[in-house]
């Protein structure tokens, strides 16, 4: 019988992911947990210090909340019997992002705490009132701690972001914003969205290049971009020095690394410049650059202490899953013999983190990244032997294709990891094409390894 022992309830899967690229891999996992009746978790970093959680991070502090927001977005119901209207509302406000232009930006967020925005056409009174509450406590806060200065810049900000920032300043708890913004909007509570870390502070990360080089900053990893200018100066700033930050009032301690203090406000992951080396690890640092050891999110490890199966999903591999991986305590629980199923979800393409065009990475490479994050969980600065791999990854799911990451099935099948190709689908055209996983086939590939 397929029951965790001691408490006669089913075993759970955790999924490992980042937002935006899993997010299209929700409905399958919203499949499986359905037919199987079981209890999903995502565990989401909150490590990402670009887009609008940039701003954020930097004129209130905190956590970044973009992935975890665009996880709970698109967790929200397609269709409520009773309500489809508001669903759909719900969902668009909270996935609306202001403009690009600050002024018009500053403007249209007025509009919308003030309930004068169209946004609010299909959204209910009560629920209405509850969000805007929350909206202003953040919108008070902005106009606390604006300084000549410092100002906030509201160009291209997400309201999900802001309300989930202003649900946290509010009750002091970011695990309350996230079963607040649950709660409005009706996410099933067979899933749970869980931070990796459960904290009101910001965490960064640094990457360690194999040529003997470190990045700090999430977004200067994956996908950089030049300092935002200020909504008042209408140029882009130049490069500020240490000193200069320190003159600056913001969320930031005085002598935090300045390049964790920029904004990054508008970025592209697309045509990105290759990484001079590999990246050999990744590791959290304090505002200074120095390393530290986070614990994971104690609900973290009660989930993985509760599920049989563990999913890496589709994304960034650096910045998505390996900063969930190297918490305390995750390496531990994921190894744990009650884990029985470790699934990787390869990418369908090598990206600016995998991808070199001198030494793009292979499957077993992004096998031997997640051994190495697990193992640097129990000890940092541990390698994680290849002869430890399937103590994280029992099996390997992946397409055939075109640009897609190089699978030596017969030196992975000898280690132990069982590899598994997935019909996969075109989608887009020239040069936007992209294969991706078919639904229907990576739905019954996941639930042949669960019932293995």
């Amino acid at each position: 019988m397929d029951k965790l022992e001691g408490n006669g309830k089913k075993p759970g899967i955790t999924v490992f992911s980042g937002g935006t690229a899993a997010n299209s891999l929700v409905d399958v996992f919203n499949k499986i947990v359905e037919k199987k009746g079981r209890q999903l978790s995502y565990v989401i970093p909150i490590s990402d210090n670009g887009g609008s959680s940039s701003e954020l991070i930097r004129f209130v502090g905190g956590p970044s909340v973009g992935d975890i927001r665009s996880r709970l977005v698109r967790l929200i119901p397609n269709h409520d019997r009773d309500n489809d209207e508001e669903m759909m509302a719900l969902k668009a406000l909270f996935e609306h992002r202001l403009p690009g232009d600050p002024i018009r930006a500053r403007a249209e967020w007025l509009d919308i705490v003030e309930a004068r925005h169209l946004l609010w056409t299909f959204i209910s009174s009560p629920k209405r009132e509850l969000i805007r509450s929350i909206l202003n406590t953040l919108n008070l806060e902005i106009v606390k701690r604006a300084r000549p200065t410092s100002v906030f810049n509201f160009a291209e900000a997400s309201i999900g972001n802001m309300f989930l920032t202003g649900a946290r300043i509010f009750s002091g708890s970011f695990e309350s914003a996230i079963y607040l913004l649950s709660m409005i909007c009706s996410i099933p509570s067979s899933v749970a969205v869980l931070p990796a870390i459960n904290s009101n502070f910001t965490h960064h990360i640094s990457a360690g290049l194999a040529d003997g080089t470190s990045i700090a900053g999430q977004v200067n990893i994956s996908h950089p971009s030049a300092p935002t200018a200020l909504p008042d100066d209408g140029v882009v700033a130049p490069a500020l020095t240490a000193a200069d930050h320190d003159r600056i009032e913001d969320a930031n301690l005085p002598g935090s690394l300045p390049v964790l203090r920029r904004q990054h406000i508008a970025f592209s992951k697309d045509d990105e410049e290759d990484l001079p080396a590999r990246i050999e690890r990744v590791w959290y640092i304090n505002p200074y650059g120095h390393e530290i050891w986070p614990v994971a999110n104690p609900k973290v490890l009660a989930a993985l202490a509760r599920s049989t199966t563990v999913v890496y999903s589709i994304g960034s591999l650096y910045t998505s899953i390996v900063p969930s991986l190297v918490l305390r305590g995750v390496g531990a629980a994921i190894a744990a013999p009650r884990v029985r199923h470790k699934v990787l979800v390869l990418n369908s393409r090598l990206d600016r983190e995998t991808g070199p065009a001198r030494e793009p990475m292979t499957a077993s490479d992004f096998v031997a990244a997640i051994a190495r994050a697990g193992a640097e969980s129990w000890t940092p600065g541990a390698v994680g032997r290849e002869d430890e791999w399937r103590r994280y990854v029992s099996h390997l799911l992946y397409l055939e294709g075109e640009g897609t990451p190089t699978v030596n099935v017969g030196s992975l099948e000898r280690l132990g990891i069982r590899c598994v190709r997935v019909a996969g689908r075109t989608v887009g055209e020239g040069r936007r094409a992209m294969l991706r996983y078919d639904e229907d086939a990576l739905g019954e590939a996941l639930e042949a390894i669960i019932d293995s």
